[in-house]
């Protein structure tokens, strides 16, 4: 199934059934928001199923086009936000940098608690106060959960997963690391998430969903120019892992999203990479210096994953970044 929600004057707008080739959608019977749709997940997903069917099949009744113009992020406000850095060529890449050791990443997931009140339509303006800050986009994978429990394992923690989601996790990488320095983590830097429009169940993956992970390339166009394809296939900690992880202490709310982290792939040479960053990391490392610049007033990043089939499996982010203080 795959579900878009649609602008109604609400803060959560209003939940559809969207057509697989995300052209239509029909509002979801039995729930308003995709939050009271997590909640009664048991209960009603047989039915979202049926109407998915007779969506695909042109027998729904109300369906209507699909419009990039009303499409809010698929969850616009969430109970939480977990975002994890599972990719280790992106640790390693920007340790060797930044002159660090060269760990990668332990045995120990490393995860932060962001900002969740609003997550940014995919076509929406993302708003900065300054380009000084080091705008920076972060293409990643994510998954949107059910309730569970504290202290679930990772071998049972697949179950829990409703839906996957592409999302773009803005960072102000001049705040990082004065934020990183106090000992009290993230706040600044992390301002709020976009993400594309059409949250999908894992069987729409097909085969691209292995091991908890999206096996499938995601594209990144920066200024209409190609900046990456890397394939979500490299995480060394899959969502299984990473649930249990976030889930080890506390029970996690129907509705909570987690994140990969930046999708970064060991062949970085032909792949590219999914957030400017890593590109400046592998430029230093090349040529002593970072030669790419951070976003500035006007610029715009695309993010796509598209099936071995060609089919454009989440919809599109598209985000034009408009700078505060550009006068």
């Amino acid at each position: 199934m795959k579900f878009v929600t649609l602008a109604n004057g609400t803060p959560d707008g209003r939940l559809h059934i969207a057509s697989r080739d995300g052209e239509l959608a029909v509002p979801a019977q039995n729930a308003v928001t995709l939050q009271q749709a997590l909640e009664t997940w048991a209960d009603n997903a047989s039915v979202w199923q049926e109407q998915y069917e007779m969506l695909n099949a042109g027998e729904a009744a109300g369906a209507q086009a699909l419009s990039s113009d009303n499409v809010l992020a698929p969850l616009p406000r969430a109970w939480q936000w977990l975002d994890g850095s599972a990719f280790e060529t992106h640790a390693l890449l920007l340790q060797k940098a930044w002159g660090q050791p060269e760990v990668g990443l332990n045995d120990r997931p490393l995860m932060y608690q962001g900002l969740s009140d609003r997550f940014l339509a995919p076509g929406a303006t993302a708003m900065f106060p300054s380009a000084s800050d080091g705008i920076d986009f972060e293409g990643e994978y994510g998954v949107i959960l059910d309730a569970v429990p504290m202290g679930t394992k990772a071998e049972d923690a697949a179950r829990y997963i409703r839906l996957v989601v592409l999302i773009n996790d803005w960072s102000l990488r001049a705040l990082g690391p004065i934020e990183m320095a106090t000992g009290f983590g993230w706040l600044q830097c992390k301002p709020a998430c976009g993400i594309a429009p059409l949250a999908v169940t894992p069987d729409e993956l097909g085969a691209a969903w292995k091991n908890t992970r999206v096996c499938l390339p995601l594209q990144v166009r920066l200024n209409d120019e190609e900046f990456g394809r890397t394939n979500g296939d490299e995480m060394k900690f899959g969502f299984d892992e990473l649930i249990a992880h976030a889930a080890y202490s506390r029970n996690l709310p129907a509705g909570t999203i987690l994140g990969s982290g930046t999708v970064s792939n060991s062949n970085y040479e032909s792949a590219g990479s999914s957030c400017i960053a890593e590109r400046r990391a592998i430029e230093t490392i090349k040529h002593g210096e970072a030669r790419t610049a951070f976003m500035q007033h006007g610029d715009r990043v695309l993010m796509r994953t598209e099936t071995e089939a060609g089919d454009n499996l989440f919809g599109d982010i598209c985000q034009t970044v408009n700078v505060m203080d550009r006068q």
